[in-house]
């Protein structure tokens, strides 16, 4: 440490991780912390053309590509741009020149060089909390439609599907609550099936869950009231048992004192 401090040791690194949590805190201290941004889907389109015209890219080659090709490309990379070239690299080297000498890029022949679109999707990192946390809020504030395309982005990146079906058993009480207490047994219900049935028509039983929480009206009542209730066991004075809503004394064996009157 004393050589960062002075300079004698200069670090530069990089990760795909929350430094604040990954990285020594002394460390991160005495560091500064420069979050890197996705490049959008113009900037992808000028280096997938830069790449096709330099001398150190493609530029050797005489490549034959639309511009609605070049933006399928950036729109499939999802804002890498090494997915973007490194598929553009293997779409190139695997196509066959025609008569003309020309190498073609179809529609085809982007897609068998491409993988399926990259979701930006960790099942361990920031990305599955941001995502997590889309999908309950999507539930909780009535869009379905939304609260679908998040649990999909999870299934998508191989989340446990009954994790899901926690996540709407939870909302099904916490946000639904009373204004539709039938959500509870239909979530739960959901998360039974899962687990019997497994991938991949567990997506269905997930998606119908899913939707019907979305849907539902909302209440936090019961929410509000147990959390408030432990809050007053927890801070207050909170006395007795009222002797009219107690055990019946003889039940539990007390011995009960008869006292004559005088």
């Amino acid at each position: 440490m004393p050589y960062v401090e002075n300079g004698t040791v200069i670090l530069i690194g990089a990760t795909t991780e929350n430094p604040f949590f990954e990285v020594n805190k002394a460390l991160i201290s005495r560091s500064m912390v420069v979050k890197l941004e996705p490049l959008s889907k113009d900037d992808i389109i000028k280096i997938v053309k830069r790449a096709l015209t330099s001398k150190d890219g493609l530029g050797g080659y005489n490549i034959k590509i639309s511009e609605d090709k070049i933006e399928k490309i950036a729109e499939i990379s999802n804002g890498d741009v090494r997915t973007a070239l490194n598929g553009l690299e293997i779409a190139v080297l695997t196509t066959k020149m025609n008569s003309e000498g020309v190498i073609e890029l179809t529609d085809e022949v982007i897609s068998q060089s491409f993988n399926k679109p990259k979701a930006m999707f960790d099942k361990t990192g920031d990305s599955h909390y941001d995502n997590i946390s889309a999908f309950i809020k999507s539930m909780r504030g009535g869009d379905a439609d939304a609260a679908v395309f998040y649990m999909a982005r999870a299934l998508n990146a191989g989340e446990d599907p009954v994790f899901l079906a926690r996540r709407i058993v939870i909302c099904s009480s916490e946000d639904v609550g009373m204004a539709n207490p039938n959500a509870l047994v239909v979530a739960t219900s959901a998360m039974q099936a899962v687990t019997m049935i497994g991938m991949p028509e567990a997506r269905i039983i997930l998606a119908e869950a899913a939707v019907y929480v979305a849907k539902s009206p909302k209440s936090n009542a019961s929410y509000l009231a147990i959390n408030k209730a432990l809050e007053d066991v927890a801070s207050k004075d909170t006395g007795t048992i009222p002797m009219h809503i107690r055990n019946a004394p003889a039940e539990r064996n007390e011995r009960i004192w008869i006292f004559p009157r005088i």
